[in-house]
């Protein structure tokens, strides 16, 4: 396995910076205290000791919290911190409860004290609003520290050691100084999203919190449409001067981002993509290997993780700048979603975000192309399954994906890979089911597309009477983004 290779200068990425702050939308913070936390037997613990710990407020946000024993674990700790006078907040994204935790779990944590809200269920004036999750995982606690992470919480990430069953990988971190108030404040406003917002004066000033060491953190709270990620994750390939070393849970790459690595690649610089062997969703795993070959033609490094799944989203550059959080490299996360993720600028975190790379790398299987531009694994190792149900969050990259693959093939506008035998033979049948129907049976078509059509119309001309008569969406309303009102001003 090859060493870390020698920090580069400090003015590779200080020449970015502004462009950084721009593409993020978000100021460098300075003075903080960022620790490393891998999987969750160190992130779990350290979760419920700030929970314990907590003396005025607990602000709780997750994609999901499953309804098992680590869930009913976490359940019970913020029960014992909301009796004791702590006012508990939890967020949970009702796509991602849905199959996972039961109303009975929500209701128990209400009857509990704990404010509890859904975000974004589904509703008839807005059919396709349930597309964009809040796929955010993120803890604070009394304005003092704060994680952010990659992690669920659920049995999953925790394993079954008495049978076998390994932990899932993921990756997360703790949070102390001035940066937890962007926290908090990214928390508020998915709060003021899913209902009343809380007061002012409940969340911490950014210049109200000692420094807690000498790490300078960006927070990036992503939302739909906005795209500060992608923005971001394109200007650190460019600016990347020696190492760029991904990890991505559920990578389905777009062209432009593709394009970025293959020119950093081409540069000499060491861009390495680590993504899971056997993933929980068992289509993206064949869209991901379909999109391998363009990144191995253009000199980038694909490693497949060799145990049961890896759910991590980082990135590491230059030993220098690191990225952690919940946001994968698909287009559902980058501009679909509300995400969070903390960028790092430290020396010190960057080094030890390779040294745990290269450790992941001793479990990870090199993918390579053969003469014949086959994409082959170099060494085949056993992987257990990680099927478990998945989000359609994620199924939607998968669908630009196989979009983007089917289109190839109709056009001929770039060679396609045995990779994508797979995707071409699924799409091909779903189409001639499809036709198949539409000639037998007319109605078992024209009735589906006929009551989405009446759906769509009945939605569009409800938001269009409530727009026009002037009471506007208030709920949606949030300082970010104020509602803009239209006022017509008699000619002159």
């Amino acid at each position: 396995m090859p060493e870390s290779v020698p920090n580069p200068s400090r003015s590779a990425f200080a020449v970015f910076e502004e462009a950084f702050a721009r593409a993020a939308g978000t100021p460098l913070v300075a003075g903080n205290e960022v620790r490393l936390l891998r999987d969750a037997d160190q992130n779990y613990p350290a979760w419920l000791e700030a929970i314990a710990a907590a003396r005025r407020t607990i602000h709780f946000e997750s994609y999901i919290i499953h309804d098992d024993e680590t869930g009913q674990e976490f359940a019970r700790a913020l029960r014992a911190r909301a009796a004791a006078g702590v006012r508990v907040r939890v967020i949970y994204d009702w796509l991602g409860a849905v199959g996972k935790t039961s109303r009975r779990f929500w209701r128990d944590l209400r009857e509990g004290g704990i404010e509890v809200r859904c975000f974004n269920p589904p509703g008839l004036s807005s059919p396709f609003a349930w597309i964009s999750r809040d796929h955010r995982k993120m803890l604070a606690v009394d304005g003092r520290i704060a994680f952010v992470t990659g992690l669920c919480v659920g049995r999953a990430w925790v394993g079954d050691p008495a049978r076998g069953v390994e932990p899932w990988r993921d990756t997360g971190i703790a949070v102390r100084g001035p940066a937890v108030a962007d926290l908090e404040s990214a928390f508020g406003r998915m709060w003021a999203l899913a209902g009343p917002p809380m007061a002012e004066a409940e969340l911490p000033a950014r210049e109200s919190l000692s420094p807690a060491g000498e790490v300078a953190v960006r927070v990036i709270a992503g939302m739909p449409g906005t795209a500060e990620l992608y923005r971001l994750d394109q200007l650190i390939a460019a600016a990347a001067h020696r190492t760029l070393w991904l990890t991505d849970a559920y990578f389905v790459g777009t062209t432009a981002y593709v394009q970025s690595l293959r020119a950093a690649a081409r540069d000499g610089v060491d861009v390495r993509l680590l993504v899971p062997g056997a993933s929980d969703i068992w289509v993206l795993r064949g869209l991901s290997r379909a999109g391998y070959r363009p990144l191995l033609e253009g000199g980038v490094r694909v490693y497949e993780w060799n145990g049961p799944m890896l759910h991590a989203k980082t990135a590491v550059a230059d030993g220098r700048w690191a990225r952690v959080g919940s946001t994968n490299l698909n287009l559902q996360s980058w501009i679909g979603n509300w995400e969070l993720d903390v960028a790092v600028e430290d020396e010190g975190f960057a080094g030890q975000m390779e040294a745990m790379y290269l450790d992941d790398l001793g479990r990870a299987t090199e993918i390579t192309l053969t003469r014949r531009a086959r994409v082959v694994r170099t060494a085949e190792a056993p992987r257990r399954s990680a099927r478990r149900p998945g989000s359609a969050g994620r199924a939607a990259a998968g669908a630009v994906s196989i979009g983007s693959a089917v289109g190839a093939a109709m056009t001929g506008r770039r060679v396609l890979g045995p990779a994508e035998a797979r995707i071409m033979g699924a799409a091909g049948v779903v189409l001639l089911v499809l036709g198949l129907l539409a000639l037998l049976w007319p109605r078992a078509v024209a009735v589906p597309l006929a009551v989405l059509a009446l759906w769509l119309a009945g939605s569009l001309l409800c938001r269009a009477w409530i727009l026009r008569s002037g009471r506007g969406e208030e709920p949606r309303d949030t300082p970010d983004r104020p509602r803009v009102r239209v006022r017509r001003r008699a000619g002159r």
